[in-house]
């Protein structure tokens, strides 16, 4: 079973930062999609961020300017640094990996646990 095993959640003031970390087995790292999502009471899981095995982002617009997504290859870890944070960025927060396995071609979708977020107003 493969684990993506995410930290750095926490409460945060208004206006504060943090930064989540992802780590992702190598395996899967190199070739797939890394991403972050958010759950919020009652809503369905958004997307985030996300950046490909070639780097390129994408971001949601009620975040764009206040987070970056960031991946660093020698680790194996995806980052989610989060500025500016607001009381509605208040969610819990998943890592996603997905893409294709070079040895197999099998499709992979991987989530973490989820860490929570809590900003105070």
């Amino acid at each position: 079973q493969v684990q993506l095993v995410e930290s750095g959640g926490g409460l945060v003031q208004a206006g504060g930062s943090l930064r989540l970390s992802c780590v992702v087995p190598g395996s899967i790292f190199s070739s797939g999609t890394m991403g972050w999502y958010r759950q919020r009471p009652g809503d369905q899981r958004e997307l985030v961020a996300s950046v490909d095995s070639g780097g390129s982002t994408n971001y949601a617009d009620s975040v764009k300017g206040r987070f970056a997504i960031s991946r660093d290859n020698a680790k194996n870890t995806v980052y989610l640094l989060m500025n500016s944070l607001k009381s509605a960025d208040t969610a819990v927060y998943y890592c996603n990996a997905y893409g294709i396995l070079s040895t197999t071609l099998e499709v992979y979708d991987y989530w973490g646990q989820g860490t929570q977020v809590t900003v105070s107003s």
